[in-house]
């Protein structure tokens, strides 16, 4: 079962949300894998402080040009539409950075003049913190496409037990390579203009890719009630409100996760993880069994909470 958790605009508490919910799963003895796919920043290890077991460069295949064979014609540069080579009438030249890698140059040379090469795009790190397994993305200074890094970072997981995917923020190609093939998407957004127009934007994104999505408030205050009502517009459910407490910033700001610092917040993820369990046992036959012994290994840890959501 994968889960993503995203946002419109960063700074919102995307990790913060992640890194609890893979602390309380692991906690309760359910197998439970945190994937930091925000190659860019990663900053899960500050929270986890894993214990790094492997390290594996990510290499990309991209177009070199011969030139003594090369015609310069141009079909190299008509075929791409990410426009990676620009052809001169003395001159073709490879724009590395705005590669993707289909290799369709090399198809449409009448010359034969192109070639593949790798180059290193960023590494991928794996390890353990505690019950939690770690794998992390870190995207090479200076390139433009990070997607192969977390598409990468991804298969590195694996598919056993909960998945938990960080994701970059935003709308941008890295973050819909993230979500892609998730089963949840868990929107953390904050009760600002800021964040209730970027959380319009990633939910109209998440909607297109027909993905079932809930939506987290974090430092919820007296403005959340705008964002309840977008997300009672849009059919999201609210998961949770995390409230605005400067203890949580305080343990934010030394490496410490917020469950652990204030154990009343343990419970805040754990509902979190109980509704969603709940949803996905009905909406998707593929999990029940996974969902229900979440659930209850959750109810199970607080005597007297309310029954399970699933009959």
């Amino acid at each position: 079962m994968r889960i993503a958790i995203a946002s419109g605009k960063g700074g919102t508490g995307k990790t913060t949300v992640a890194t609890n919910l893979a602390a309380i799963l692991a906690d309760y003895g359910q197998r439970v894998s945190y994937v930091d796919c925000d190659v860019e920043a990663p900053n899960g290890h500050l929270f986890l402080h894993p214990e790094i077991v492997s390290e594996k460069p990510v290499l990309r295949l991209i177009p070199a040009i011969d030139a003594e064979r090369c015609r310069h014609c141009g079909a190299c540069a008509r075929f791409c539409r990410f426009n990676a080579i620009s052809s001169f009438p003395k001159t073709t030249l490879v724009h590395r950075e705005l590669c993707h890698s289909c290799g369709g140059c090399i198809l449409v040379c009448p010359a034969g003049a192109i070639r593949e090469e790798q180059i290193s795009v960023g590494v991928v790190q794996s390890g353990r913190s505690g019950g939690i397994a770690f794998t992390s993305g870190t995207f090479n200074v200076g390139l433009a496409n990070s997607t192969p890094v977390i598409r990468a970072a991804k298969e590195a997981a694996g598919n056993e037990g909960v998945v938990l995917l960080d994701s970059p923020p935003g709308t941008s190609c890295a973050m819909i390579e993230t979500v892609k093939g998730c089963d949840y998407v868990i929107m953390v957004t904050e009760p600002t203009p800021f964040g209730l127009h970027d959380l319009h934007i990633a939910m109209e994104a998440i909607q297109r890719m027909d993905l079932p999505f809930g939506v987290v408030i974090n430092r919820s205050d007296e403005g959340a009630q705008d964002v309840r009502n977008a997300c009672a517009k849009a059919g999201a459910p609210i998961l949770a409100e995390i409230p605005n407490d400067r203890r949580i910033a305080r343990a934010y700001s030394e490496g410490i996760l917020a469950c652990r610092a204030l154990p009343e917040l343990r419970r805040v993820f754990a509902d979190i993880l109980t509704r969603l369990a709940g949803i996905l046992a009905v909406t998707d036959l593929r999990h029940t069994t996974l969902c229900v012994e979440l659930q209850q290994s959750l109810e199970s840890a607080h005597s007297g909470s309310k029954k399970a959501l699933v009959p």
